[in-house]
């Protein structure tokens, strides 16, 4: 399979917030009011955290449905751990009714294998920054 590309659009909207276009959609991020911004959207930081998240289960779905797995009551955390001005660490937890012990961490598993946000950070890929310039 070839390489394809993704992208999004964030423009700023005054402050320290911005709105983002992804697949369709608006997403606003913002800094709270005890960091100089107003507090209308999550975080960049937290938007991270819930890629991760969103990612993470949606992958744990797509495996169980591909498996014919019974899921239900699910639910992923994702804590992310500071460092100074990063992330060092994150940490993913699983929760759900069904299924659970061992077959629940096979699921975890082979959802691994298909979550590409915690693939992608596992094997943090190359940053480039280039300056564009706007016409019109």
């Amino acid at each position: 399979m070839g390489a394809t590309e993704n992208s999004v659009q964030a423009r700023w909207d005054g402050g320290l917030r911005a709105v983002v276009s992804a697949g369709g959609f608006e997403i606003e991020a913002d800094e709270p009011a005890s960091a100089g911004g107003g507090g209308t959207g999550p975080q960049p930081t937290e938007l991270l955290l819930a890629a991760i998240a969103s990612c993470f289960t949606l992958a744990l779905a797509y495996t169980a449905r591909k498996r014919d797995v019974v899921l239900s009551g699910l639910e992923v955390d994702v804590t992310g751990h500071y460092d100074g001005p990063r992330f060092d660490a994150f940490r993913i937890t699983v929760h759900a009714a069904e299924p659970r012990d061992e077959a629940l961490t096979e699921l975890i598993t082979a959802a691994q294998r298909v979550c590409y946000v915690t693939r992608t950070l596992a094997s943090p890929p190359e940053v480039e920054i280039v300056v564009g310039a706007r016409t019109g």
